[in-house]
């Protein structure tokens, strides 16, 4: 069994141990100490990284009581060695696990939900809840979980007898078996817990809920505290000031700006469409539409424009009309429509000859191709519907 030194002291950021063992693990090596402050993955929290005897610990995990640690190179069995946590990160870790133990004993308190889902990455936490929240509930619950950070209320740990247990009202997301540690916020929070945790709740700074959407019948809730909380913020801040600068409006009109912005931007797609179709107009009307098939190359056109260029041309009484967008470099995009004919073996024709690509109905085909506009117009010139 291994001494579990996070759980005397939460805030260890240094210690000394003895190697009791090492084997090879791939090109790593499995470490297990006496005793250790690394947090092996658990309860939705992932494990604590750092360095023991001058090699790198990039995870830890727990079997039968024992801790392994995951390290860059081998130490000697039978030495002592100096651990050393990454304490920024095990900080804002505990930050989080104890901003969610108030938001989900809150939200249990409130609607009776569980916490049925935590996940603490990297850079950011989840929680998930067994039930609806609505955007204005949530906003409550924010502003309570803030007022128990500034209450700075005392974080409990306990481990209770069996007998003890069974009259503590308390969450827990699985049933445990042996002992069973609790973690106590007075007021907000009773809860089973294997993770560390802050001292006092001052610690775990802002608690933001950042976001929420609908999962398995219930709430997926995104949540940053301290650091993390402080970070968005900062980010935010500085995206809020580009955008005002971009805009030329005061930071807290900016979101009425950028709809503004957007209103004055479709009422110029408006414009944009009408001038393109009148463009379109008269471009088909110089069109010749003599031949088997009328042919037009434009490297302007985009989005539905060679198709209504197309259509134009047939309205104008073209047999078969083919119009293509694009370059020789970067290859053509091509529609092919007629009124009376099956264009359809002609693309399959077009296809083959110019490495193409595309199909359709009867009356018209489209796809993408790569040749030469020469060579294309001279295919399409001799071709037979």
């Amino acid at each position: 069994m291994t001494r579990k030194l996070f759980y005397e002291d939460s805030h260890m950021r240094e210690f000394e141990a003895e190697v009791l063992a090492c084997e090879p693990f791939g090109e790593q090596y499995k470490i297990v100490l006496d005793e250790t402050a690394f947090f092996p993955e658990g309860g939705g929290q992932y494990a604590d990284t750092g360095w023991i005897g001058g090699v790198r610990v990039t995870d830890a995990h727990e079997k039968e009581g024992v801790i392994f640690h995951t390290a860059g190179g081998p130490l000697v069995p039978g030495t002592k060695v100096k651990g050393t946590i990454d304490w920024d990160e095990r900080f804002e870790k505990m930050q989080q696990h104890s901003g969610e133990h108030i938001v989900s004993g809150l939200i249990h308190q409130k609607f009776g939900y569980d916490n049925v889902g935590f996940h603490l990455g990297s850079d950011y936490c989840t929680l998930d809840f067994n039930g609806p929240i609505t955007r204005e509930e949530l906003c409550g619950i924010e502003t309570m979980a803030n007022e128990a950070v500034f209450r700075n209320l005392d974080i409990q740990v306990s481990y209770p007898s069996k007998e003890e247990l069974e009259h503590i009202d308390y969450r827990s997301k699985i049933e445990i078996e042996g002992q069973v540690r609790i973690v106590t916020v007075p007021g907000y929070d009773v809860c089973a817990c294997c993770a560390p945790h802050m001292d006092k709740t001052g610690e775990i700074g802002l608690i933001k809920l950042t976001d929420m959407v609908n999962y398995k019948g219930g709430e997926r809730i995104s949540m940053l505290c301290g650091f993390r909380a402080l970070r968005d913020y900062r980010q935010k801040e500085c995206n809020v000031k580009a955008i005002s600068a971009l805009l030329c409006a005061r930071e807290e009109e900016t979101a009425e700006a950028v709809g503004h912005l957007k209103e004055e931007q479709v009422r110029q797609k408006g414009k944009i469409a009408s001038l393109q179709q009148k463009m379109l107009t008269y471009k088909a009307a110089e069109i010749s539409t003599d031949g088997a098939v009328a042919a037009v190359f434009d490297p302007e056109l985009s989005g539905n424009g060679p198709r209504e260029l197309m259509n134009l041309l047939l309205d104008r009484g073209a047999r078969v009309c083919a119009v293509l967008a694009g370059t020789d470099e970067e290859g053509y995009r091509y529609v092919i429509g007629s009124r009376t004919e099956d264009v359809r073996q002609l693309c399959r024709e077009l296809n083959d000859r110019f490495s193409g690509k595309g199909g359709g109905k009867p009356e018209m085909v489209q796809g993408s191709l790569v040749g030469k506009a020469s060579e294309i117009r001279r295919f399409l010139e001799e071709a037979q519907p």
